[in-house]
């Protein structure tokens, strides 16, 4: 399984890495949502994509927009964020978003999105 990591937060994509390779996930990283449709666009294809909504150049939400409009239909993807409101949710559900991990979240919190998207076992 490949994952595509974007997130701002450098912190945040070395624990992400971290947690998903200990699953046998090969990871690429992103620091922007403007890189993350690159590394779409040239390293296809992925599996699932964890994604920040508030990041520089072009935020989460955006890059969703982007990425299923662009075709990528059947890569899951997983919103990392602390956007905790119920509007943030929905908008990015209705958008094409396969599931919603608040932060901070733990190996167990990220163990339950990934068997919800059917990434592995719970």
């Amino acid at each position: 399984m490949r994952a595509l990591i974007v997130d701002d937060s450098r912190f945040v994509r070395n624990l992400l890495r971290g947690l998903l390779e200990e699953r046998g996930v090969e990871c690429v990283e992103a620091a922007d949502g403007r890189a993350g449709l690159e590394h779409l666009r040239e390293d296809a294809p992925f599996d699932l994509a964890l994604l920040d909504w508030n990041m520089p150049f072009m935020n989460g939400y955006e890059m969703l927009q982007h990425l299923r409009a662009e075709g990528h239909t059947q890569m899951k993807v997983l919103m990392v964020t602390t956007e905790a409101e119920s509007d943030f949710i929905t908008r990015a559900l209705d958008a094409g978003a396969d599931e919603y991990l608040m932060k901070p979240f733990d190996n167990e919190a990220l163990g339950d999105k990934l068997a919800m998207l059917g990434l592995a076992e719970a």
